[in-house]
C-alpha cells in the first residue's frame, strides 16, 4: 500500500495536515538533538524526513540509518539524498523489517519513529526489537497518532474518514490508502495506554506530550 502511495506521499501528508506535520517533526527532532547522540536509528523512515532533519542539527560524526520496510519509499528517500547538495554523508538508508531488524545488538544510541509503529503488525515485538539495537541508556521516540481531546473528536472523526481520503485520492489516486489510514489512528491507543506498552515492552521512565489538541502524542523512553 505505501508502495503504491510513495511518490506523492509527502505532498498528501503536507496537504491533509495543513502543514503542521512539519511542526511535529520538528518537536521530536529537537528532543533527539537535546541528547546530543552518537549514532541513530530512524525506523520506518519513509521518505527520510525524519533523517535529514537531524543530520542537520547535529554534529558530523553523528551516524544516522534510515530503516523501512517499503522499497518505493526507500527509493523516494535515496533520491532526495542524491539531490542534497552535500550528499547527506551521515545518512544511510537500507531495507529492514521492524519486527525482526537486521541489526546487532546495542548498536545506536537513540530510535526514532516517526508515523510508523501503528503500522507494525506486532507493536509489542517491534518495540522489543527497538530495545534490543539501542545501548544502556539509549532512548526511544515515538511520534504518533493518539486519541484526541472529546470536544474536537467529532470535527477531526469528519476530516480522517470523509474529507482527508477524498482529498488523498485526488493527490495520490489511491484512496484506499487514506481510508487504511483512518481506521488505524481511530483503533491506536492513546498517550496513556501506549505508555504502557512501552513499559511492558521493557523500557524505563515514559514521558509522553500531546500535540494539536490530543491529536498527536510524542513518548519518550529509557532502555
Amino acid at each position: 500500500m505505501f508502495g503504491r502511495i510513495a511518490h506523492r506521499y509527502d505532498l498528501a501528508n503536507r496537504v491533509l495536515s495543513g502543514g503542521i506535520d512539519i511542526y511535529w517533526r520538528f518537536r521530536l527532532v529537537r528532543a533527539v538533538r537535546s541528547q546530543k547522540p552518537g549514532d541513530i536509528l530512524d525506523l520506518a523512515t519513509g521518505s527520510g524526513d525524519v533523517a535529514f532533519a537531524l543530520e542537520n542539527g547535529l554534529p558530523s560524526p553523528v551516524r544516522i540509518v534510515g530503516m523501512d520496510f517499503c522499497e518505493p519509499m526507500l527509493d523516494q528517500a535515496r533520491a532526495r539524498k542524491k539531490a542534497h547538495a552535500s550528499g547527506s554523508p551521515n545518512v544511510d538508508f537500507r531495507a529492514g523489517d521492524g519486527l525482526n531488524l537486521p541489526l546487532p545488538d546495542a548498536s545506536f544510541d537513540a530510535v526514532t519513529i516517526s508515523f510508523g509503529l501503528r503500522n507494525m503488525a506486532d507493536r509489542r515485538r517491534c518495540l522489543q526489537e527497538i530495545r534490543r539495537v539501542l545501548r544502556p541508556g539509549g532512548r526511544l521516540y515515538v511520534l504518533e497518532f493518539s486519541q484526541c481531546w472529546p470536544i474536537v473528536r467529532p470535527f477531526y472523526l469528519l476530516h480522517l474518514k470523509h474529507i482527508a481520503p477524498w482529498i488523498a485520492g485526488k493527490l495520490t489516486g489511491d484512496r484506499a490508502a487514506y481510508d487504511y489510514l483512518g481506521t488505524s489512528i481511530e483503533a491506536f491507543p492513546g498517550r496513556a495506554a501506549l505508555s504502557r506498552e512501552i513499559t511492558d515492552a521493557g523500557f524505563s521512565s515514559v514521558d509522553s506530550t500531546a500535540m494539536t489538541f490530543g491529536v498527536v502524542a510524542l513518548h519518550i523512553a529509557a532502555r
